[in-house]
């Protein structure tokens, strides 16, 4: 989200370090406004520099002049202001390092400067000032627990629905190479994909990513590649593209195609939670049990995966309660079966309206997500057990399950 309630100042005699300087800070200080001064000011004009109510990053050059730089810095910390000092050291040169630190800053920079570098920088000066602590945006991975369980309309309806509900700027990123169709899904066209942003993931800033994504229903949206890659093996990961759209953003939808893999562990690892989706069915009930014991065994918490039953037929698959006794853990939501709705909004590329059972589950789903109700606890799928299919035994059942 935009840093505006704070500002940064360079201090430079030398133009080609702060050249360097500005994609990094526009990367990780989003909206931030930065003042920069070409040379060094002497001490009875520090009264003159921007200085004001609000906290600000001083970033200043110490290698191109140390012996002007050391007692300015010195100076600038004595300064009765909401002021954090930062050196430029250029090489990493641990002498003047040393001598900076002494000198008054409270961290410092060599080059080349990164997004890495910055984020450091700002994560260990927001604890030493509350005022400069960054906001992230919150982040759900939705995944299916195997093809044709519905994950991306759970993903794109999610998105339109934390934004109806007030969650601030949301954005849907469909970051699946190969078989993306939030696209499809939405009718959006663009001539980027998220493939763009992770080639400029070092240099994004706002306006290139303006150009990068589109915007419908009050979202803004990634999207995929229109010619599928074969692959997600090579590609860069996509975790830096991830933290700066989390700044921008208030919350951000994922949607993945698939449980398994590096590329979607590691974005599982950074997420608040991981919507694993599953329809009622044996076979996906199957495939979602190996899906969230593989997520655990990668390190992911048990506590950030949620099980969310889409297309819910209690008079076809198991109900609510024998899924929870089968799988041993917690359905977190479930979405009922409503073919009729899902088609008419794929026709208008929107979402499924909430006048509709499962439109209302959907907001119930993104209200849950934030906080603002309990997770879903309809009395759908929750029938008592005995009858239909499931009216033999139980324990054949559970023990398919416990081979997974």
């Amino acid at each position: 989200m935009p840093q505006e309630n704070w500002q940064v100042l360079i201090i430079s005699p030398h133009a080609e370090s702060v050249a360097a300087l500005r994609p990094v800070l526009a990367s990780e200080l989003i909206g931030a406004p930065v003042v920069e001064i070409a040379g060094y000011p002497a001490a009875e004009q520090l009264h003159e520099l921007p200085l004001n109510s609000l906290p600000t990053v001083c970033f200043l050059d110490a290698a191109s002049n140390p012996e002007v730089a050391l007692p300015l810095l010195t100076a600038m910390a004595a300064l009765k202001a909401n002021l954090h000092l930062v050196a430029l050291v250029g090489r990493a040169d641990p002498n003047l390092i040393l001598q900076c630190l002494r000198a008054g800053a409270q961290e410092f920079l060599t080059q080349p400067y990164t997004v890495e570098q910055m984020r450091q920088v700002v994560e260990k000066l927001s604890r030493l000032s509350p005022s400069l602590r960054i906001k992230r945006g919150r982040v759900t991975v939705v995944v299916p627990a195997k093809g044709a369980c519905g994950a991306t309309t759970v993903a794109a309806n999610l998105a339109v629905h934390l934004r109806r509900v007030g969650e601030g700027r949301v954005l849907l990123a469909d970051l699946d190479p190969l078989t993306g169709t939030v696209s499809f899904l939405l009718k959006l066209r663009s001539t980027y994909s998220f493939l763009d942003a992770l080639q400029h993931a070092a240099s994004l800033d706002d306006d290139l990513w303006r150009g990068m994504v589109v915007s419908t229903q009050g979202i803004d949206v990634l999207l995929p590649p229109e010619n599928p890659v074969d692959s997600i093996q090579g590609l860069p990961p996509a975790t830096a593209v991830l933290e700066f759209a989390r700044r921008i953003y208030d919350h951000v939808v994922i949607d993945l195609g698939s449980i398994f893999g590096e590329w979607t562990v590691a974005l599982a690892r950074v997420a608040d939670d991981v919507l694993v989706v599953s329809t009622n069915e044996l076979g996906a009930l199957q495939a979602a049990s190996r899906g969230m014991h593989y997520l655990e065994a990668e390190g992911i918490p048990v506590q950030k995966t949620k099980l969310l039953i889409n297309r819910l037929n209690p008079d076809s698959g198991l109900t609510r309660e024998l899924i929870e006794m089968a799988l041993h853990t917690e359905v977190y939501h479930v979405v009922p079966s409503d073919y009729a709705s899902v088609q008419r909004a794929l026709l208008d590329g929107k979402a499924i309206p909430p006048s509709t059972a499962i439109g209302r589950s959907l907001l119930a789903l993104a209200q849950g997500l934030i906080g603002k109700t309990t997770p879903e606890s309809e009395s759908v799928g929750r029938r008592p057990a005995a009858g239909g299919m499931l009216s033999g035994s139980l324990s054949s059942l559970l023990k398919a399950f416990s081979r997974g």
